[in-house]
Formats: structure tokens, sequence, C-alpha cells
């Protein structure tokens, strides 16, 4: 069969702007401050949110919040077991790289000024891996995110809810000659072209990690591949509101915080 045609058929019977299915279950967490289980597909990862009174160093007396995350694999997600971290003694360059994308992805979605002192730490772990884990974790972890800022909310510890817009992150790749959306790990392992895109609900870019893999891709295809990222992150970002349903109050809140960052910055 020509590469072609796989891509044309896809492994799965998607069109190539077509995205896995794409569930979020809030609440998978009995003890987290805010919890969610998202899958693309068959890559299935939960992101727990955890609240601490207390920033780095760095930010103490500044009166601002933080939020960072930690990422890692469980060590039969993927079809042959990796090791821990913990076994080797130290986080693998893989695993930091990925945490601090999703640490700074969620970060331009926080009004970290209106957080008060405190760190919101957010836990990825991937249960099952079959491509775009990256994106996944940042897709459930800003939806985490917002759960431990409503409930800091609704427990009167803050007045708002201190996000600035909806985050999500999509996969991109170029096989066949064609470039397609939301890669699973057949069609990731064998792209030309890989590319990861961080959005926020505003159609504005957060971060692009965008790498040829065997041959350069032309400017015209990278514009394709961020029309395709921002139509698949539309849709994600519905569904992200979808499962929030956050309620009217909430609502208001949110859009508190927004007015208040206006202010500040036009201060």
């Amino acid at each position: 069969m020509a590469a072609e045609d796989f891509v044309l058929m896809r492994a799965d019977g998607r069109t190539p702007q077509d995205l896995r299915k794409i569930t979020i279950t809030r609440n998978c967490s009995r003890f987290a401050e805010g919890s969610a289980m998202v899958s693309f597909g068959d890559t299935k990862v939960i992101c727990t949110a955890t609240v601490e009174d207390k920033v780095p160093q760095f930010l103490r007396g500044s009166g601002q919040g933080w939020v960072t995350a930690e990422y890692s694999m469980l060590p039969r997600a993927t079809l042959v077991r990796t090791t821990r971290d913990s076994t080797r003694g130290r986080v693998s360059g893989r695993s930091h790289e990925i945490q601090r994308l999703i640490g700074r992805s969620l970060r331009a979605g926080t009004a970290l000024g209106l957080l008060g002192e405190r760190t919101i730490w957010i836990d990825c772990d991937v249960l099952q891996a079959d491509g775009g884990t990256r994106t996944a974790a940042v897709t459930g972890g800003f939806v985490a995110l917002v759960d431990s800022l409503r409930g800091l909310f609704r427990a009167g510890a803050i007045d708002c809810i201190p996000i600035t817009g909806f985050i999500a992150a999509l996969s991109i790749g170029k096989l066949g000659g064609r470039i397609l959306a939301d890669l699973c790990y057949e069609e990731d392992s064998r792209a030309g072209v890989d590319c990861n895109i961080v959005m926020n609900e505003f159609g504005e870019f957060i971060e692009v990690q965008g790498t040829a893999e065997s041959a350069p891709f032309t400017r015209q295809e990278f514009n394709e591949m961020l029309d395709l990222a921002e139509r698949g992150i539309s849709s994600i970002i519905k569904l992200q509101k979808g499962s929030l349903d956050l309620g009217e109050n909430e609502q208001k809140a949110v859009d508190i915080a927004k007015d208040r960052l206006r202010e500040l910055q036009q201060a």
C-alpha cells in the first residue's frame, strides 16, 4: 500500500482533518482540588490539581501566584515497559521538556497576579500512550486547573476565578504528503513533520513546537498546519467548556478577573 493511500484512509478511518474521539471526565480523583481524565482516542491521561498556600522563593512577598506541572508515564503506558523516573533517580529529558511545556501553557491562561501567594501543581500521569500525550496533558491539565480555581472561589479564598482564557493543545503532522490532525502513535512514529500547538480560545498562539523529522516543510504547509490546529483546538475548547459547565456566578467571576487584569495592564 502506498503512503498516500495510507494517509487518505488513516488507520482508524478518519479523514486528515478529523480528531480522535475526545472525552473529558472531571472529578476522577477523590482528594485533588481539581482533576480530569482526558482521552484522545487510546491516549489516556489523568490530570490532578493541588493547591498549596505558598509560592517559590522568587515570588515570596509579591502577592502573585504560580502554576507549575509535573509529567510522568506509567511503565506500561507503552507497548514495551519503560523504567520509572524514580528508579533512574532523575527526571528524563523528555519528561522535563513536557512538564515545562505544560506549566508554560497553563500559566498563559491564568491571571497569576489575582491568585494570591498560592501555587497550583498540575500532575499529569499518562495511563496509556498512543500519541499526543503532551497535548492531552495540556488540555486535561487546564480543566483540572479551572476546577481548583473554582473551588477556591466557592470557598471564599479568592473573589474571582483568575483565568484569562481557555487553553488547549493539539498535535499536527505530515505523513505521505498530507497534513494530518491529532496523530496516533502509528502515524506519529512515521511522520515526516511533527508539530505540537497550544492556543487559547481567542485564536492566539501560546506555543508552537515544530520539527522536520525527515524533510523540510514549506511555509504553505506550515500555514496549513496552523489552520488545522486552530480549527481542532476550537472544537476541543468547546468540549472543555461543556465539561466544566461554569455557572452564572462563576462566569461572572471569570469576567471580573479579566476586567481587573485589563485595568492592571492599563495602569
